[in-house]
């Protein structure tokens, strides 16, 4: 079980969270603002933050760009919002998952636990992917999967940790036509809830970071996606 920091103003959604992690067996450590929050991180340690966007003193945002100088607990990050900015912005700074209130409590702790089975991956898991590199474009585009390192002409480039799952992903299932709902539920890791737009801006970040490899990844109207190489 985990040790859950649960950072949001408002004391009922903290409440509803915390009946919820602890019913499933987590501890719960609860911060009412941005600037609690980042105390208790340089003070403790936590499995995985649960964290709302508008706060007081220090918005979610602004908490986690300083608690990611302290340490790469995994984030989910809350919003009353699902503009596309707070989502890019949020995936910019390093959170693991988003969520846009008002949410399903059971939901949020089957990504809980979704994310935590990505982060605490077993040697066994890193065996299956030894002495992988993928190259294309005779190497103009060079991915170690075994490392997470991503070379366009010899360049490394930085993703955030969700591009390198989606990417290498899709690179491993190439030219293959990959719906919404399988990319979701391989790589987010649970069930498809419906909301596909936390892919697309995804997609999106990722076109970003390949440059002039963005065009590899093609959409298909109606179905997803498909990595060409």
């Amino acid at each position: 079980m985990y040790h859950i920091l649960i950072v949001d103003d408002e004391s009922r959604i903290r409440s509803i969270i915390k009946k919820y992690a602890e019913f499933e067996g987590h501890t719960v450590t609860e911060a009412a603002d941005g600037m609690e929050a980042v105390h208790l991180c340089r003070s403790g340690e936590f499995d995985i933050i649960i964290m709302d966007i508008m706060m007081p003193e220090l918005d979610g945002f602004s908490a986690c760009r300083q608690i990611r100088k302290l340490s790469q607990t995994p984030i989910i990050m809350l919003s009353a919002r699902g503009e596309e900015y707070d989502k890019i912005n949020g995936f910019e700074l390093g959170i693991d998952d988003y969520v846009v209130k008002p949410f399903s409590p059971k939901e949020l702790m089957l990504r809980v636990e979704a994310v935590m089975k990505r982060v605490r991956r077993t040697p066994a898991d890193l065996q299956k992917k030894e002495n992988v590199v993928i190259s294309l474009d005779e190497g103009g585009l060079r991915a170690d999967v075994t490392a997470r390192l991503v070379f366009i002409d010899g360049e490394r480039i930085d993703m955030s940790p969700k591009e390198y799952d989606l990417f290498f992903y899709m690179l491993e299932n190439r030219n293959v036509a990959l719906s919404r709902e399988k990319l979701i539920s391989d790589v987010w890791g649970y069930d498809f809830f419906g909301d596909v737009r936390t892919l697309d801006t995804h997609i999106k970040l990722l076109r970003k970071s390949l440059g002039r490899y963005a065009g590899l990844i093609v959409t298909l109207r109606g179905v997803g996606y498909r990595f060409e190489g």
